[in-house]
């Protein structure tokens, strides 16, 4: 019956075709309640019955389930009918919950009796998925609008924001001053505050031309990849580590970080990075960097505590996968469909499963990869490391025990009833060794030295029931672990990537009935929504045919998605204001015309996104003042119009990287290993087994986003300033104000060590009186010179500062008014 339910919800608008006009409306909903709210997911009722397939009439025929199971015409004789009033061999459907009203089962027996029609194929069921929703329509380049105002256009964005604005009998602002303009471009662009001396040439470059090649030099920097990467690596659900209580550290993780980052800088066209990310390993002859890129899907989460299920943790993995793609490229909700057909878009369950099909043949690896540099240092301490692990192994009886305790588990894994002892190890060997479980029944003499190595950490960390036997008491098997884990921490081995590839025998993939993966329904292919276009003819149906539809000129959704998330990080709102969800329930474009000249233009670059980013910032639209006007307090205050700039504060990374700039602290390597900056104390304290090795040096003081994030205890600034939690895709982050992030700048270790050493290079770098001092201060933080009653205000604290340090001490009060200036709403917003 399984199949049969399914198949009717699948097909709601084909079973309203059957009604008399004047009532077809009311009778498609009254099925799409039967079927998708009291009949989704039951099953195990008649053997003849499984098999049918009412999405295909032609299938359906084929099988002979028509007759018995809905006999068109007589819903007297209909199987289905039977099965869901008076039941057979005691079952009935539903097997769970309220039965059938009488109503909902006169509605069934209408259907059948007015002919069950339904569609001769599935091709012709998908032609009832077709929406005539705004984001679903082909995109189209229209022509710019012509204005009154034609002298305030840099470009057609112009254009198009201009119209709106003489529509609404509004007018731009001015543009903002070139100080303003240089700020806001550096934070924009590379992250970070502009230089005093910096700002001197700028202001001294006359030339008509300055501006656009302030552009292209921040479009060229190094830093240029940093600071979009963390826009990217919040849509990954980018993290170091696995999450839920164990939450292991993910040492490698940071390879798919500065694969972003290169990728970036490099400016590879979007269609590419797309490629490399969904299906880099099924490129012809993918390179290390390719395999690098598909680090995207290793960014799920990975439980690995006791009484995992091993195949539900892989099938939560792979719906990660699909959901995070789907809202990545098509800024759809797809995951509102994995229990039923999504209640407000044209996606229906066995859409969402279709989705899901491309990550289901994938796997994780984890390649050896070692970085330039890693193996010489490597192999010349790899004779001490040995020696010192032979002495671990003889002193904890390694090579003695563990041969007895791999057949005591291989044995509960033929006879796991039996043995139930030791079948809880044999859980423990999956659920904390990847392929733990493969990887015991290979013969030892044929594994990889990994493989043998991680065998060993099992066998320490989960001995089973060898650790009670009474003369293995004197073996410590938990100390023995915690002193291979502190010998590996101290010889660190060489880098690997983690990736995915295609398994050699990938499984099938069903329906999940109600979400189930314990309940499969009916057998789907890998393929894509039917509201979007379909997959090339022909080709093969992999997560490369996937890749390569999400960016072809047919798909209606990746191209919007993709440029209004550029708007959204230079104006702090998208277009489209919820750029997650482009689907009906998503907030209409305010724009249209625009965002769909954009996304034209985006495909038409050969998908530039440097060449996009540019042409927004040199539009006079971004270059507008942020000054807030009386006339759209009331008219526009969200400034969903565009008749000024936003002022936003900082993202939590850009904050860090802007006081450790300004301060003169800040390391500015790119790319490389995560850090742990210091922590607030009491930090450790809340998190299960989590360590924090401060880094120390030049390494401390690196930007942002290059912080260790660990997800059972994310660093609390960042947490502060609305980081996402890296459990999820996160398409905009929320910027709150509260108590927590004024205590944090003031009273935490990183920025108060930052306030000393911007006071030390105010001391350094501007001798002198102290209204010098303050003025080179502001410029150093603000990008401007203070105004004569800001000036007076902070001299006069500055004095009153020193006065009541012991000694008159000038440091003390220069670090006092430093921390003024790192606190304040101008120091922390992109004006």
């Amino acid at each position: 019956m399984t199949r049969v339910v399914f198949g009717l919800i699948a097909l709601v608008p084909a079973l309203a075709s059957g009604a008399a006009p004047a009532a077809r409306v009311d009778f498609r909903e009254s099925i799409r309640t039967i079927f998708e709210k009291r009949c989704i997911g039951c099953h195990g009722s008649a053997q003849q019955m499984a098999g049918v397939r009412l999405d295909d009439r032609v299938k359906a025929l084929a099988g002979g389930y028509s007759g018995p199971v809905i006999l068109p015409g007589n819903s007297a004789g209909s199987l289905l009918i039977r099965m869901v009033t008076t039941g057979r061999d005691g079952k009935v459907m539903p097997p769970a919950g309220a039965r059938l009203t009488e109503a909902e089962v006169a509605i069934l027996r209408r259907w059948i009796d007015e002919g069950a029609k339904w569609p001769e194929d599935a091709s012709a069921a998908a032609q009832h998925s077709r929406s005539s929703h705004w984001a679903f329509q082909p995109v189209r380049r229209p022509e710019p609008p012509a204005v009154r105002n034609a002298n305030w256009i840099s470009n057609s964005i112009d254009a198009f924001v201009l119209a709106r604005l003489e529509q609404e009998g509004l007018a731009p602002s001015p543009e903002a001053g070139k100080r303003a303009l240089f700020r806001r471009l550096s934070l924009d662009l590379v992250g970070l505050p502009p230089t005093p001396s910096e700002i001197a040439r700028f202001l001294a470059d006359a030339e008509p031309a300055a501006y656009e090649r302030l552009v292209d030099r921040l479009l060229a920097s190094p830093h240029f990849g940093e600071k979009w990467a963390r826009h990217w690596l919040d849509l990954a659900r980018y993290a170091d580590s696995d999450g839920y209580d164990q939450d292991a550290v993910r040492p490698n993780a940071w390879r798919y970080r500065d694969w972003v980052i290169e990728a970036l800088n490099q400016n590879m066209p979007f269609d590419r990075f797309t490629r490399e990310q969904i299906a880099g390993d099924l490129l012809p002859n993918p390179t290390l960097e390719q395999l690098a890129a598909t680090g995207f899907h290793r960014n799920t989460l990975t439980p690995r505590e006791g009484g995992t299920d091993i195949e539900r943790r892989r099938d939560e993995q792979v719906m990660d996968r699909a959901n995070t793609v789907g809202t990545v490229w098509l800024g759809l909700t797809v995951e509102c469909a994995r229990c039923h057909d999504h209640k407000y878009d044209p996606i229906s369950q066995k859409d969402y499963y279709q989705l899901f099909a491309f990550f289901n043949s994938a796997e994780e690896v984890d390649l050896d990869a070692p970085i330039p540099g890693e193996v010489g240092p490597y192999l010349q301490r790899l004779p001490e490391y040995e020696k010192k692990l032979r002495e671990l192994m003889r002193r904890y009886r390694v090579t003695e025990l563990q041969p007895r305790w791999e057949a005591e588990v291989r044995a509960a894994a033929a006879h796991p009833e039996a043995r139930l002892e030791w079948t809880q190890v044999l859980e423990y060997l999956a659920v904390y060794f990847d392929h733990g479980r493969e990887i015991l029944m290979i013969p030892p003499a044929q594994r990889t030295p990994k493989q043998a190595h991680g065998m060993m950490r099992v066998f320490l960390k989960y001995p089973g029931p060898m650790a009670l036997e009474p003369e293995l008491k004197d073996v410590k098997f938990g100390q023995g672990f915690k002193e291979l884990e502190d010998l590996d921490r101290a010889y660190p081995g060489l880098g690997e990537l983690n990736i995915i590839r295609e398994m050699r025998d990938p499984p099938k993939t069903y329906i999940h009935l109600r979400g189930d993966f314990r309940s499969p329904g009916i057998e789907v292919q890998p393929d894509v929504p039917a509201v979007l276009p379909p997959l090339a003819a022909g080709v093969k149906r992999d997560r490369l045919a996937l890749a390569n539809w999400l960016v072809s000129p047919e798909n209606p959704l990746t191209a919007r998605v993709a440029v209004n998330r550029l708007w959204q990080e230079l104006f702090g709102k998208g277009l489209v204001a919820t750029s997650e969800d482009f689907g009906t329930r998503g907030e209409p474009p305010t724009h249209p015309k625009l965002l769909d000249w954009l996304a034209a233009e985006f495909v038409a670059s050969g998908w530039d996104v440097k060449h996009m980013i540019k042409l927004i910032a040199m539009s006079a639209t971004y270059r507008q003042s942020s000054q807030v006007r009386q006339d759209l307090e009331t008219r526009d205050p969200a400034n969903r119009l565009l008749a000024r700039q936003s002022r936003m504060r900082l993202p939590a990374e850009l904050i860090r990287d802007a006081t450790l700039s300004v301060s003169g602290l800040l390391n500015p390597a790119v790319g490389g290993k995560s850090i742990r900056p210091p922590l607030p104390a009491g930090t450790l304290e809340v998190a299960y087994r989590a360590r924090w090795d401060e880094s120390q040096g030049p390494e401390r003081y690196r930007r942002g986003l290059y912080i260790l994030f660990q997800r059972s205890i994310p660093y609390p600034q960042l947490m502060n300033f609305d980081a996402p939690n890296s459990l999820l895709t996160c398409s905009r982050r929320e910027r709150s104000t509260t108590p927590l992030q004024a205590l944090n700048l003031l009273n935490d270790p990183v920025f108060f060590e930052a306030a000393q050493a911007f006071a030390f290079r105010l001391l350094r770098e501007q001798p002198g009186d102290p209204d010098q001092r303050i003025r080179y201060a502001y410029e150093l933080a603000l990008g401007r010179l203070p105004e004569a009653d800001e000036l007076a205000t902070v001299k006069n604290y500055y004095l009153a500062r020193r006065q009541r340090e012991p000694s008159g001490n000038d440091t003390a009060a220069w670090v006092g008014v430093s921390s003024i200036l790192l606190n304040m709403d101008e120091f922390l917003t992109r004006e």
